[in-house]
């Protein structure tokens, strides 16, 4: 039992080796914008070794040679600064094919890692459009039907309203679009909300419920009488009025 316990924690300490101290952190930034990797902790580089920021443990970004003399890989030229001081990285104007693994490390007879990230990159999303499909009014309540849609997908969600208060039946609803991005279609208030995000941007478009609700109102019935009245006085008057003339 002693050994098997012995074993277990010589690989649990193996595989901690292995893997790095650092924790991955996953990035999200927007097409076109510029991206910021620091290094939080202190970094001390032993005589003989160089500091290197690489993507996918494959590329170089950049280097710091022992001679402190930076160097930016050829494919980073123009689009990368580097702090000598603080070993933060920025590489501007990302692009999808800048989305990888991006490690700092300090490169010797055995690498040590000090910083790793998962950058992510993503499109704005696209505009979103609340429609209103169908109203149906009382002297009660307003029942109506909406579609949040953006150019791939779609939500269709039912209100109900009275003097009061507004249901929105099922509760909130949401959906991951095809393209990664998520559609949600909510109650907020006395607004009726369509919100198209991802971790990078937002779009929204709303409805005020009382305002569509409104359109479509059903007149009470003073109001009906008082229609019946009015028109038929005012089309006898304009036609007296032309006989006079």
């Amino acid at each position: 039992m002693g050994l098997a316990a012995i074993l277990l924690a010589a690989f649990v300490l193996y595989s901690w080796q292995t893997q790095g101290s650092s924790a991955v952190t996953t990035v999200f930034v927007q097409k076109g914008k510029n991206l910021h990797l620091d290094v939080n902790k202190p970094v001390v580089i032993p005589e003989f070794h160089e500091f290197r920021w690489r993507v996918n443990d494959n590329y170089n970004v950049v280097r710091l040679p022992p001679d402190n003399k930076t160097k930016i890989v050829d494919p980073y030229k123009g689009r990368v600064e580097f702090s000598v001081q603080s070993h933060s990285l920025l590489l501007k104007n990302v692009q999808h094919n800048d989305s990888g693994d991006y490690t700092a490390l300090i490169s010797g007879d055995k690498n040590q890692y000090v910083a790793e990230y998962k950058v992510i990159i993503q499109d704005p999303v696209s505009p979103v459009q609340l429609s209103v499909n169908s109203v149906s009014n009382s002297r009660e309540s307003c029942n109506l039907t909406v579609t949040c849609s953006t150019e791939d997908s779609l939500i269709n969600s039912t209100f109900t309203c009275d003097n009061q208060t507004c249901n929105q039946e099922g509760g909130e609803q949401s959906k991951n679009t095809t393209s990664g991005s998520s559609l949600h279609v909510y109650l907020l208030n006395d607004s009726i909300i369509c919100n198209h995000s991802n971790q990078v941007s937002w779009t929204r478009h709303l409805k005020e419920i009382q305002y569509v609700c409104s359109l479509t109102a059903v007149p009470d019935e003073g109001t009906r009488v008082a229609i019946w009245i009015v028109i038929p006085v005012f089309l006898l008057c304009l036609f007296l009025g032309c006989l006079i003339i």
